[in-house]
């Protein structure tokens, strides 16, 4: 339970150790068909997350490597920004409309992951 609440009220998005894969199942069947499975492998991977940013949408990273894509730093420090009433975020070079119902879930199967800040 305590993880279920961290995972929902926690201001960062969750990191979560999970080599039995228990939180990959729970974070799905927590939100249906609104998440989208993803690995640091796959080639559009990126594109993913802008759109799931964009529409609202749940991304979740499965099975996150010792490192991770810098391209990611923008979603991972939540830098939105209000502009004329609605929110953005830029990822790159692209300046992103940002739906404030999208939710952002890793997975790791390393006992004890060390990242750099």
């Amino acid at each position: 339970t305590e993880n279920g609440i961290i995972i929902d009220k926690a201001r960062r998005w969750p990191l979560m150790i999970d080599p039995q894969t228990q939180a990959n199942r729970f974070v799905k069947a927590l939100g249906g068909s609104n998440v989208e499975a993803l690995k640091t492998s796959d080639q559009n991977m990126m594109r993913s997350i802008e759109l799931a940013i964009q529409f609202g949408k749940w991304s979740l990273l499965e099975n996150v490597g010792r490192d991770l894509d810098p391209a990611l730093e923008p979603v991972l420090q939540q830098q939105v920004v209000k502009s004329g009433g609605s929110l953005s975020i830029t990822i790159g070079d692209k300046t992103l409309p940002y739906n404030e119902t999208f939710r952002f879930f890793m997975t790791t199967t390393h006992p004890n992951p060390h990242y750099p800040p």
